[in-house]
């Protein structure tokens, strides 16, 4: 059985490439899908595809719409997320996705720290499974093979 899983969570860091390696030396048969992680190319696609947009809030609505596009038809054909809530980049695209895994029905993964426990528990109950780091999430992508 092979699986995909959407990597939800911040841009920023290199979180991604620490699951596919540690799920890679385990040798997992997990494919990984994840939002456009290009800032410029996520920030820009609406105008890429359209043409410029008169201002910059319909900039982003553009660009949002392609977005919310690409991030819902990669996420209904995956069987799993895993969405991370780091420590030093606002969450709101988290919660965005992570809600919509759930709202989906894909079973879920939740990553987050311990100083996010009061903010994230009521999306903590909706997951399927909640840890505190990568390690964590990936012994639980193992437990499904074994």
């Amino acid at each position: 059985m092979r699986l995909t899983v959407y990597l939800a969570g911040e841009i920023h860091t290199e979180w991604r490439e620490e699951v596919k390696q540690k799920v890679a030396a385990l040798k997992l048969p997990i494919d990984f899908v994840g939002p456009m992680e290009n800032h410029d190319r996520s920030d820009n696609i609406g105008e890429e595809i359209l043409g410029k947009q008169p201002n910059a809030i319909f900039k982003d609505a553009a660009a949002s719409n392609f977005n919310n596009l690409r991030t819902e038809l990669l996420m209904k054909k995956a069987d799993l997320v895993i969405a991370l809530f780091g420590d030093q980049y606002k969450q709101w695209n988290t919660a965005m996705d992570a809600s919509a895994a759930v709202a989906f029905g894909k079973p879920l993964i939740l990553i987050r720290s311990e100083q996010h426990h009061h903010a994230l528990k009521e999306l903590s109950r909706k997951a399927h499974a909640t840890v505190e780091n990568v390690d964590q999430a990936v012994k639980a992508l193992h437990y499904i093979f074994e």
